[in-house]
């Protein structure tokens, strides 16, 4: 499965319309303001912000996602970038970043671009989700855990969602609000990338992945959501 693939998955889960709606909503933007979407993927939040209104450019690291966004999406303006150095001048009234901090190594550096495009009283919104918080139904706990470890072990920043108050209060946001959310994974082929990672970081034996894997067809996994935003 491609990457846009999954994201596509991703983007069809249960409630994850509702997410990228609220995300969109704690912007609070005025009608034609500017709005950065950062991680932006194959554009659909951002082409959702053009649809509404508002003056959308999408950055992602990847030149491949940010074709296939040009394609899906011509009338909204993408770039690639990454989100230590944006490729766009001040300006913003919204940066929003999705699924993105949990991968940044210096997430203190992105904010600081952040407050750099961003107009005065603009505001950020930041989601994610937890990736030491996933909840599985599992008749083998144990192996569970240690299943959800490895998976962990190979984020660079797997609680950076939960540390978001934190990050934003000490790159000097205000008004800084936070509100967590349950949301859903993928059911069936994400259980089984589970234990591909466990397998090979070595957590897990092949045959425990098969007892497991088995075990979660037609299952689903929680995992616990952050949004926050802040006022530069």
């Amino acid at each position: 499965m491609s990457m846009s693939q999954r994201l596509d998955a991703a983007d069809a889960l249960p409630g994850a319309a509702e997410l990228r709606a609220r995300t969109c909503e704690l912007l609070r933007l005025e009608p034609g303001s500017a709005v950065i979407d950062v991680g932006c993927g194959t554009g659909l939040a951002a082409s959702e912000l053009s649809s509404r209104g508002f003056r959308a450019v999408g950055v992602d690291l990847s030149p491949e996602m940010i074709d296939e966004a040009r394609r899906r999406s011509p009338e909204t303006d993408f770039l690639v970038g990454d989100a230590y150095a944006l490729p766009v001048d001040v300006g913003f009234a919204g940066y929003r970043a999705d699924k993105v901090f949990h991968e940044l190594a210096e997430p203190e550096l992105a904010l600081v671009e952040a407050r750099r495009v961003l107009l005065p009283g603009g505001r950020i919104v930041l989601s994610g989700h937890d990736w030491e918080a996933l909840v599985i139904d599992s008749a083998y706990p144990a192996l569970t855990r240690e299943i959800v470890r490895a998976r962990a072990s190979v984020i660079v920043a797997p609680r950076a969602a939960r540390g978001f108050r934190r990050l934003l209060a000490g790159s000097g946001f205000r008004e800084i609000s936070v509100e967590g959310v349950v949301g859903f994974l993928g059911g069936e082929s994400f259980a089984r990338g589970l234990v591909e990672v466990a397998v090979r970081m070595g957590a897990i034996s092949l045959e425990e992945g098969e007892i497991w894997s088995a075990e979660q067809a037609g299952g689903s996994v929680a995992v616990t959501q952050f949004l926050a935003c802040g006022v530069v």
